[in-house]
């Protein structure tokens, strides 16, 4: 019998960019449902807070599973799919040798998918996938929130 994988959606983004961000993720596996958000609310970027969003939806799931994982950012799908493993194996240089920026957050997202399997997804921003639009608003509700409490995560 194939496992029903947990389809999640991600999202992430700051106004303005850098500056404060949230990130936001819709984790689904058969009737459950969890929404999840967060942010900071100093100096961040658009692409750290795409990579938060799916080490946090990873990182909350209590056993190892099949996921199925879309985000609107090329990339994190790249980054995670293409080009982490070159990154890993040059010490963490890009091939034009210069650091990869957000090494914190790839070391992590590369942890919390080793414990699953994942498949990546590219899904087209603000195109009415009702989870991508719903990770959206999480996102946002996230760097709202983050604002509110004056919170640096």
């Amino acid at each position: 019998m194939l496992e029903v994988p947990v389809v999640i959606h991600t999202d992430g983004g700051c106004r303005p960019n850098p500056g404060p961000g949230g990130w936001g993720a819709v984790l689904r596996h058969r009737e459950h449902v969890r929404e999840m958000c967060g942010g900071e609310s100093g100096l961040t970027s658009n692409n750290r807070m795409e990579l938060m969003a799916p080490i946090m939806a990873l990182e909350v799931l209590t056993r190892p599973v099949s996921v199925h994982l879309y985000t609107d950012s090329t990339y994190v799908r790249n980054g995670i799919t293409k080009w982490v493993l070159g990154w890993e194996r040059n010490g963490w240089m890009t091939a034009a040798k210069q650091p990869v920026k957000n090494v914190d957050l790839w070391q992590r997202l590369r942890t919390a998918c080793a414990r699953h399997r994942v498949e990546w997804f590219w899904v087209k921003g603000h195109a009415g996938v009702a989870d991508n639009e719903l990770a959206d608003v999480l996102a946002t509700r996230g760097m709202q929130e983050a604002i509110a409490q004056g919170v640096v995560c």
